[in-house]
Protein backbone atom coordinates (compact mmCIF):
# COMPACT_ATOMS: atom_id res chain seq x y z
CA UNK A 1 0.00 0.00 0.00
CA UNK A 2 3.01 2.55 0.21
CA UNK A 3 3.37 2.41 -3.77
CA UNK A 4 0.85 4.53 -5.99
CA UNK A 5 -1.49 2.16 -7.56
CA UNK A 6 -1.87 1.98 -11.47
CA UNK A 7 -4.86 4.55 -12.64
CA UNK A 8 -6.73 0.86 -14.33
CA UNK A 9 -5.35 -1.58 -11.36
CA UNK A 10 -8.00 -2.89 -9.98
CA UNK A 11 -8.69 -2.78 -6.31
CA UNK A 12 -10.03 -6.35 -5.02
CA UNK A 13 -12.05 -7.12 -2.07
CA UNK A 14 -9.99 -7.61 1.28
CA UNK A 15 -8.35 -4.09 0.25
CA UNK A 16 -8.50 -1.12 2.36
CA UNK A 17 -10.34 1.93 0.89
CA UNK A 18 -9.81 5.42 2.26
CA UNK A 19 -12.35 8.42 2.05
CA UNK A 20 -11.59 12.19 2.74
CA UNK A 21 -15.27 13.30 4.68
CA UNK A 22 -17.44 11.41 7.28
CA UNK A 23 -20.83 12.49 7.18
CA UNK A 24 -23.78 10.56 5.86
CA UNK A 25 -22.85 9.70 2.13
CA UNK A 26 -19.38 8.63 3.70
CA UNK A 27 -21.15 6.18 6.55
CA UNK A 28 -23.28 4.72 3.72
CA UNK A 29 -20.40 4.29 1.71
CA UNK A 30 -18.91 2.42 3.98
CA UNK A 31 -21.38 0.47 4.73
CA UNK A 32 -21.52 -0.54 1.15
CA UNK A 33 -17.56 -1.29 1.14
CA UNK A 34 -17.79 -3.31 4.12
CA UNK A 35 -20.76 -5.54 2.67
CA UNK A 36 -18.47 -6.13 0.17
CA UNK A 37 -15.42 -7.12 1.93
CA UNK A 38 -13.13 -4.01 1.65
CA UNK A 39 -11.36 -2.94 5.12
CA UNK A 40 -12.60 1.49 5.19
CA UNK A 41 -10.65 3.93 6.72
CA UNK A 42 -11.66 7.72 7.32
CA UNK A 43 -10.16 10.73 7.31
CA UNK A 44 -11.84 13.77 9.10
CA UNK A 45 -11.55 17.23 11.09
CA UNK A 46 -14.15 15.54 13.31
CA UNK A 47 -14.31 12.74 16.00
CA UNK A 48 -17.21 10.19 16.53
CA UNK A 49 -18.65 11.04 13.38
CA UNK A 50 -21.20 9.37 11.03
CA UNK A 51 -18.60 7.19 8.66
CA UNK A 52 -15.91 6.84 11.69
CA UNK A 53 -18.97 5.05 13.72
CA UNK A 54 -18.57 1.99 10.75
CA UNK A 55 -15.24 2.19 9.65
CA UNK A 56 -12.55 0.09 10.57
CA UNK A 57 -10.08 3.47 11.50
CA UNK A 58 -10.93 7.04 12.24
CA UNK A 59 -8.59 9.29 11.34
CA UNK A 60 -9.32 12.94 13.35
CA UNK A 61 -6.71 15.50 11.57
CA UNK A 62 -7.39 19.20 9.36
CA UNK A 63 -6.95 18.65 5.33
CA UNK A 64 -4.71 20.90 5.51
CA UNK A 65 -2.24 19.27 7.64
CA UNK A 66 -0.16 17.49 4.59
CA UNK A 67 1.92 15.12 7.07
CA UNK A 68 -1.06 13.45 8.39
CA UNK A 69 -2.90 12.99 4.95
CA UNK A 70 0.35 11.68 3.72
CA UNK A 71 0.54 9.43 6.33
CA UNK A 72 -3.15 8.43 6.10
CA UNK A 73 -2.94 7.46 2.28
CA UNK A 74 0.46 5.56 2.32
CA UNK A 75 -2.55 3.14 4.63
CA UNK A 76 -4.82 2.54 1.86
CA UNK A 77 -5.54 1.09 -1.44
CA UNK A 78 -7.58 3.98 -3.21
CA UNK A 79 -8.55 7.10 -1.62
CA UNK A 80 -11.85 8.95 -2.26
CA UNK A 81 -14.03 11.13 -0.74
CA UNK A 82 -17.80 11.92 0.03
CA UNK A 83 -17.49 15.81 -0.44
CA UNK A 84 -16.27 18.23 -3.20
CA UNK A 85 -14.22 20.98 -0.63
CA UNK A 86 -11.83 19.12 -0.26
CA UNK A 87 -8.49 21.11 -0.74
CA UNK A 88 -6.45 20.34 -4.11
CA UNK A 89 -3.63 20.56 -1.99
CA UNK A 90 -4.68 17.66 -0.03
CA UNK A 91 -5.75 15.72 -2.73
CA UNK A 92 -2.09 16.23 -4.36
CA UNK A 93 -0.66 15.49 -1.63
CA UNK A 94 -2.19 12.33 -1.15
CA UNK A 95 -1.83 11.18 -4.81
CA UNK A 96 2.06 10.91 -4.16
CA UNK A 97 0.96 7.58 -2.58
CA UNK A 98 -2.27 6.21 -3.52
CA UNK A 99 -4.72 6.48 -6.44
CA UNK A 100 -6.69 9.57 -5.52
CA UNK A 101 -10.47 9.30 -7.25
CA UNK A 102 -12.29 11.96 -8.15
CA UNK A 103 -8.91 13.80 -9.45
CA UNK A 104 -7.82 17.11 -8.79
CA UNK A 105 -9.20 18.13 -12.48
CA UNK A 106 -12.58 17.16 -11.60
CA UNK A 107 -12.52 18.81 -7.70
CA UNK A 108 -11.12 22.03 -9.08
CA UNK A 109 -14.07 22.52 -11.63
CA UNK A 110 -16.88 21.66 -9.49
CA UNK A 111 -15.36 23.51 -6.12
CA UNK A 112 -16.29 26.97 -7.80
CA UNK A 113 -19.60 27.59 -9.30
CA UNK A 114 -18.03 30.64 -11.66
CA UNK A 115 -15.56 27.67 -13.12
CA UNK A 116 -18.11 25.22 -13.49
CA UNK A 117 -20.55 27.50 -15.73
CA UNK A 118 -17.81 28.21 -17.19
CA UNK A 119 -16.95 24.50 -18.33
CA UNK A 120 -20.36 24.01 -18.89
CA UNK A 121 -20.73 27.03 -21.11
CA UNK A 122 -17.39 25.60 -23.00
CA UNK A 123 -18.98 22.41 -24.29
CA UNK A 124 -22.06 23.56 -24.87
CA UNK A 125 -23.72 22.22 -22.13
CA UNK A 126 -27.63 24.01 -21.40
CA UNK A 127 -26.93 25.93 -18.26
CA UNK A 128 -28.42 29.15 -17.15
CA UNK A 129 -26.47 32.97 -18.21
CA UNK A 130 -23.94 34.43 -15.59
CA UNK A 131 -22.14 36.79 -14.42
CA UNK A 132 -18.86 37.01 -12.17
CA UNK A 133 -18.52 39.70 -10.31
CA UNK A 134 -16.74 40.62 -6.98
CA UNK A 135 -17.08 44.33 -6.39
CA UNK A 136 -20.27 46.31 -5.60
CA UNK A 137 -19.94 47.86 -8.46
CA UNK A 138 -20.21 45.25 -10.73
CA UNK A 139 -22.91 43.64 -9.45
CA UNK A 140 -24.91 46.75 -10.06
CA UNK A 141 -24.16 46.17 -13.23
CA UNK A 142 -24.67 42.59 -13.78
CA UNK A 143 -27.67 42.43 -11.78
CA UNK A 144 -29.14 45.34 -14.12
CA UNK A 145 -29.10 42.84 -16.92
CA UNK A 146 -29.85 39.63 -15.26
CA UNK A 147 -32.64 40.58 -12.96
CA UNK A 148 -34.02 39.03 -11.62
CA UNK A 149 -30.94 36.77 -9.88
CA UNK A 150 -29.79 34.70 -7.59
CA UNK A 151 -26.50 36.07 -5.63
CA UNK A 152 -24.34 32.79 -4.62
CA UNK A 153 -20.85 32.33 -3.40
CA UNK A 154 -18.60 31.27 -5.87
CA UNK A 155 -17.55 28.43 -2.99
CA UNK A 156 -18.61 26.59 -0.21
CA UNK A 157 -22.13 27.01 -0.14
CA UNK A 158 -24.53 24.34 -0.48
CA UNK A 159 -28.82 23.58 1.09
CA UNK A 160 -29.56 27.31 0.31
CA UNK A 161 -26.71 28.88 2.25
CA UNK A 162 -24.54 31.61 0.55
CA UNK A 163 -27.40 32.66 -1.48
CA UNK A 164 -29.91 35.42 -1.66
CA UNK A 165 -32.32 36.57 -4.69
CA UNK A 166 -32.56 39.81 -6.22
CA UNK A 167 -35.54 40.33 -7.73
CA UNK A 168 -35.16 44.39 -7.70
CA UNK A 169 -32.69 47.16 -7.53
CA UNK A 170 -32.71 47.78 -3.83
CA UNK A 171 -31.92 43.89 -3.01
CA UNK A 172 -28.22 44.39 -4.58
CA UNK A 173 -26.73 46.06 -2.03
CA UNK A 174 -28.34 43.91 0.85
CA UNK A 175 -27.16 41.16 -1.06
CA UNK A 176 -23.71 42.06 -1.60
CA UNK A 177 -23.60 42.99 2.37
CA UNK A 178 -24.83 39.60 3.40
CA UNK A 179 -22.70 37.70 1.23
CA UNK A 180 -19.55 39.18 2.91
CA UNK A 181 -17.68 37.91 -0.03
CA UNK A 182 -15.00 38.91 -2.68
CA UNK A 183 -16.69 36.86 -5.43
CA UNK A 184 -19.87 35.46 -6.26
CA UNK A 185 -21.94 34.46 -9.05
CA UNK A 186 -25.03 36.03 -10.35
CA UNK A 187 -27.20 33.45 -12.31
CA UNK A 188 -30.55 34.25 -14.02
CA UNK A 189 -33.37 33.41 -11.98
CA UNK A 190 -34.93 30.55 -13.75
CA UNK A 191 -38.43 29.96 -13.93
CA UNK A 192 -38.47 26.32 -13.93
CA UNK A 193 -41.67 23.21 -13.64
CA UNK A 194 -39.47 21.26 -11.22
CA UNK A 195 -35.77 19.89 -10.64
CA UNK A 196 -34.82 16.73 -11.38
CA UNK A 197 -31.43 14.64 -11.18
CA UNK A 198 -29.03 12.27 -13.16
CA UNK A 199 -26.97 10.09 -11.59
CA UNK A 200 -24.15 8.26 -12.90
CA UNK A 201 -21.15 6.18 -12.16
CA UNK A 202 -17.78 5.86 -13.98
CA UNK A 203 -14.82 3.67 -13.71
CA UNK A 204 -11.31 3.88 -14.25
CA UNK A 205 -11.77 1.56 -17.80
CA UNK A 206 -14.37 4.39 -18.93
CA UNK A 207 -17.18 2.24 -18.61
CA UNK A 208 -20.32 4.29 -18.29
CA UNK A 209 -23.77 3.65 -16.31
CA UNK A 210 -26.96 5.85 -15.37
CA UNK A 211 -29.36 5.29 -13.31
CA UNK A 212 -33.28 6.95 -14.59
CA UNK A 213 -34.03 10.05 -13.57
CA UNK A 214 -35.05 11.43 -10.07
CA UNK A 215 -37.27 14.25 -9.40
CA UNK A 216 -36.33 16.50 -6.33
CA UNK A 217 -39.00 18.80 -4.56
CA UNK A 218 -37.11 21.29 -2.31
CA UNK A 219 -38.40 23.18 0.83
CA UNK A 220 -36.64 26.22 2.18
CA UNK A 221 -33.71 25.19 -0.42
CA UNK A 222 -33.25 22.15 1.07
CA UNK A 223 -33.97 19.22 -0.52
CA UNK A 224 -37.74 17.70 0.82
CA UNK A 225 -38.57 14.73 -1.24
CA UNK A 226 -37.18 12.44 -4.31
CA UNK A 227 -39.16 9.80 -6.27
CA UNK A 228 -38.84 7.22 -9.04
CA UNK A 229 -40.02 6.85 -11.41
CA UNK A 230 -39.67 10.57 -12.45
CA UNK A 231 -42.28 10.37 -14.88
CA UNK A 232 -40.05 12.15 -17.44
CA UNK A 233 -40.11 10.51 -21.25
CA UNK A 234 -37.48 9.17 -23.12
CA UNK A 235 -36.24 12.29 -24.74
CA UNK A 236 -35.43 14.04 -21.78
CA UNK A 237 -33.97 10.94 -20.37
CA UNK A 238 -31.54 10.01 -23.16
CA UNK A 239 -30.50 13.99 -23.28
CA UNK A 240 -29.96 13.86 -19.69
CA UNK A 241 -27.70 10.41 -19.37
CA UNK A 242 -25.71 12.01 -22.15
CA UNK A 243 -25.12 15.44 -20.28
CA UNK A 244 -23.55 13.56 -17.51
CA UNK A 245 -21.78 10.93 -19.80
CA UNK A 246 -20.23 14.41 -21.43
CA UNK A 247 -19.34 15.80 -18.20
CA UNK A 248 -17.56 12.91 -16.73
CA UNK A 249 -15.67 12.24 -19.98
CA UNK A 250 -14.31 15.37 -20.48
CA UNK A 251 -13.56 15.57 -16.49
CA UNK A 252 -12.28 12.39 -16.36
CA UNK A 253 -14.47 11.27 -13.72
CA UNK A 254 -13.74 8.38 -11.47
CA UNK A 255 -16.56 7.78 -9.15
CA UNK A 256 -19.97 8.50 -8.74
CA UNK A 257 -21.60 11.96 -10.12
CA UNK A 258 -24.82 13.74 -9.44
CA UNK A 259 -25.90 16.57 -12.27
CA UNK A 260 -28.86 18.76 -10.96
CA UNK A 261 -31.29 19.83 -13.81
CA UNK A 262 -34.08 22.20 -14.17
CA UNK A 263 -37.05 21.45 -16.64
CA UNK A 264 -39.23 24.17 -18.44
CA UNK A 265 -41.21 23.67 -21.20
CA UNK A 266 -39.71 20.66 -22.77
CA UNK A 267 -36.29 21.99 -22.36
CA UNK A 268 -33.58 21.21 -19.51
CA UNK A 269 -30.41 23.41 -17.56
CA UNK A 270 -28.40 21.90 -15.93
CA UNK A 271 -28.07 23.80 -12.03
CA UNK A 272 -25.00 22.08 -10.68
CA UNK A 273 -22.66 19.40 -10.58
CA UNK A 274 -21.81 17.06 -7.46
CA UNK A 275 -18.60 14.58 -8.14
CA UNK A 276 -19.78 12.37 -5.13
CA UNK A 277 -23.22 10.27 -4.58
CA UNK A 278 -26.18 12.37 -3.96
CA UNK A 279 -28.79 12.84 -1.41
CA UNK A 280 -31.09 12.56 -4.27
CA UNK A 281 -29.96 8.51 -5.01
CA UNK A 282 -30.26 7.15 -1.30
CA UNK A 283 -33.60 5.92 -2.45
CA UNK A 284 -31.18 3.68 -4.42
CA UNK A 285 -30.45 1.53 -2.11
CA UNK A 286 -33.97 0.04 -1.65
CA UNK A 287 -35.03 0.84 -5.41
CA UNK A 288 -32.12 -0.50 -7.67
CA UNK A 289 -29.99 -3.62 -8.65
CA UNK A 290 -26.80 -1.71 -7.13
CA UNK A 291 -26.91 1.10 -4.89
CA UNK A 292 -25.13 4.46 -5.59
CA UNK A 293 -22.54 3.64 -2.72
CA UNK A 294 -21.96 0.33 -3.88
CA UNK A 295 -21.63 1.86 -7.22
CA UNK A 296 -19.28 4.11 -5.83
CA UNK A 297 -17.23 1.31 -4.58
CA UNK A 298 -17.02 -0.24 -7.85
CA UNK A 299 -15.82 2.87 -9.70
CA UNK A 300 -13.25 3.49 -8.04
CA UNK A 301 -12.13 0.36 -7.28
CA UNK A 302 -11.95 -0.02 -11.14
CA UNK A 303 -14.37 -3.02 -10.85
CA UNK A 304 -17.34 -3.72 -13.54
CA UNK A 305 -19.81 -1.14 -12.70
CA UNK A 306 -23.46 -2.84 -11.21
CA UNK A 307 -26.73 -2.92 -12.94
CA UNK A 308 -28.64 0.87 -12.73
CA UNK A 309 -31.90 -1.30 -13.28
CA UNK A 310 -34.51 -0.43 -11.13
CA UNK A 311 -36.22 -2.65 -9.51
CA UNK A 312 -39.61 -0.65 -7.29
CA UNK A 313 -40.74 2.67 -7.39
CA UNK A 314 -39.56 4.40 -4.19
CA UNK A 315 -39.54 7.68 -2.69
CA UNK A 316 -37.44 9.18 -0.26
CA UNK A 317 -37.83 12.27 2.58
CA UNK A 318 -35.26 13.96 4.18
CA UNK A 319 -35.13 14.43 8.21
CA UNK A 320 -34.16 17.41 9.35
CA UNK A 321 -33.29 18.57 13.11
CA UNK A 322 -36.33 20.34 13.07
CA UNK A 323 -37.72 16.81 13.68
CA UNK A 324 -36.32 16.78 17.52
CA UNK A 325 -37.78 20.39 17.97
CA UNK A 326 -40.49 18.82 20.60
CA UNK A 327 -38.48 15.86 21.86
CA UNK A 328 -37.65 12.57 20.03
CA UNK A 329 -39.42 11.45 17.08
CA UNK A 330 -42.14 9.27 17.07
CA UNK A 331 -39.90 6.41 15.09
CA UNK A 332 -42.80 3.68 16.03
CA UNK A 333 -45.47 5.34 14.29
CA UNK A 334 -43.47 5.87 10.94
CA UNK A 335 -42.48 2.52 10.71
CA UNK A 336 -45.67 1.34 10.83
CA UNK A 337 -46.13 2.65 7.55
CA UNK A 338 -46.13 -0.39 5.33
CA UNK A 339 -42.36 -1.19 3.36
CA UNK A 340 -41.11 2.09 5.12
CA UNK A 341 -37.41 1.67 5.66
CA UNK A 342 -35.51 4.82 8.45
CA UNK A 343 -31.55 5.54 7.97
CA UNK A 344 -30.72 8.11 11.18
CA UNK A 345 -27.12 9.16 10.10
CA UNK A 346 -26.32 9.18 14.21
CA UNK A 347 -24.81 13.12 14.03
CA UNK A 348 -24.28 14.78 16.98
CA UNK A 349 -27.23 17.04 18.58
CA UNK A 350 -29.78 17.85 15.84
CA UNK A 351 -30.17 21.25 14.76
CA UNK A 352 -32.59 22.86 12.61
CA UNK A 353 -31.94 22.57 8.84
CA UNK A 354 -29.39 19.86 9.70
CA UNK A 355 -29.83 16.46 7.53
CA UNK A 356 -30.12 13.52 10.45
CA UNK A 357 -31.45 10.72 8.24
CA UNK A 358 -34.02 9.96 5.59
CA UNK A 359 -36.87 7.70 4.96
CA UNK A 360 -37.49 6.11 2.01
CA UNK A 361 -40.88 3.98 1.33
CA UNK A 362 -41.39 1.47 -1.84
CA UNK A 363 -44.52 1.12 -3.42
CA UNK A 364 -46.46 -0.21 -6.43
CA UNK A 365 -46.50 3.01 -8.19
CA UNK A 366 -44.29 6.52 -7.77
CA UNK A 367 -47.43 8.31 -6.43
CA UNK A 368 -48.52 5.48 -3.37
CA UNK A 369 -44.62 5.92 -2.24
CA UNK A 370 -44.51 9.35 -2.24
CA UNK A 371 -47.40 9.20 -0.20
CA UNK A 372 -46.44 6.76 2.18
CA UNK A 373 -43.17 8.49 2.73
CA UNK A 374 -44.60 11.60 3.50
CA UNK A 375 -47.06 9.90 5.53
CA UNK A 376 -44.16 8.32 7.44
CA UNK A 377 -42.54 11.47 8.18
CA UNK A 378 -45.47 13.62 9.54
CA UNK A 379 -46.41 10.52 12.06
CA UNK A 380 -42.76 11.56 13.59
CA UNK A 381 -44.78 14.19 14.90
CA UNK A 382 -47.11 12.26 16.55
CA UNK A 383 -47.13 11.10 20.41
CA UNK A 384 -45.71 7.91 21.30
CA UNK A 385 -47.98 5.15 23.11
CA UNK A 386 -44.65 3.38 23.57
CA UNK A 387 -43.56 4.59 27.02
CA UNK A 388 -46.81 5.21 28.30
CA UNK A 389 -48.05 2.61 31.16
CA UNK A 390 -51.51 2.12 33.03
CA UNK A 391 -51.54 3.15 36.58
CA UNK A 392 -51.50 0.54 38.93
CA UNK A 393 -54.99 -0.37 40.50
Amino acid sequence: MNSIQSDKKLILPGSTIGIFGSGQLGKMTTMAAKHMGYRVHIFSPSYDSPAGQVSDLELQAEYTDFAAVESFAKQVDVLTLEFENVPIAALEAASKHTRVSPGAKTLQTTQNRGLEKQFLLDHSIPTCDFRIVRSLGELKTASSELMPAILKTTTDGYDGKGQYVIRQSSDVEQAWAALNTNEAILEQFVEFEFEFSIIAARNTQGEFAAYPTIRNEHRDQILDVSFSPSGLDDEINEAATEIANQIMNSLDTIGVLCVEFFYHDGKILVNEIAPRPHNSGHLTIEAHATSQFEQQVRAVCGLQLGSTKQTTPAAMANLLGDEWADGDPNWEAALQVPNTKLHLYCKGAPQPKRKMGHLVTIADSTNQACEQVQTARKSLGELSTRNVTSPTI
